[in-house]
């Protein structure tokens, strides 16, 4: 799976960081950037908003609150990625692109070259992808005393690990 683009998107649905690592999607302007980001921002919380509540399921609010709950109990998240009912991924012909969330509202958007096979493997592999992403982010944008939040990322150390551990 090679990882074309990755956005990151705050909790209001802007984008903080934007990096074309490999070279095979269309290059956009900056403004279709910005629509983009807001666009899949939009359909992740619509689509929030349609999943199903089947009996037994816990909803989206109880999800989030358990986890937060897990959080504080054991100091530590048991799953990076929140995204339990909004978009999680789409597969086309000529990339896939994939969501998660954070417990904090912070979106990672990845858009990879297509997958031909089983959706839940090319998942799973995003999946790791975006733990490593976290991690790198954690370290590099969260720790840095000069960052301030929902404000875009300004990092070439960030930008140096993310094409690292990438490409």
């Amino acid at each position: 799976m090679k990882v074309y683009s990755i956005y990151i998107l705050n909790k209001a649905g802007g984008l903080i960081y934007q990096n074309d690592v490999n070279p095979g999607l269309t290059k956009l302007t900056a403004n279709d950037y910005l629509v983009l980001a807001g666009t899949l921002h939009g359909v992740h919380a619509i689509a929030s908003k349609l999943s199903i509540n089947i009996d037994g399921m816990e909803s989206h609010q109880e999800s989030t609150a358990n986890a937060n709950s897990a959080l504080l109990v054991s100091g530590r998240s048991q799953d990076a990625n929140n995204n339990k009912s909004g978009l999680q991924s789409i597969e086309t012909d000529l990339f896939n692109l994939y969501v998660f969330q954070t417990l904090t509202g912070i979106k990672f958007i990845i858009i990879t070259s297509p997958n031909p096979g089983e959706l839940k493997k090319s998942y799973d592999s995003a999946n790791e992808v975006f733990k490593q992403l976290y991690i790198v982010y954690s370290d590099y944008v969260m720790k840095d005393p000069f960052y301030s939040l929902d404000m875009p990322i300004k990092s070439f150390l960030f930008d140096t690990k993310v094409k690292e551990f990438v490409t």
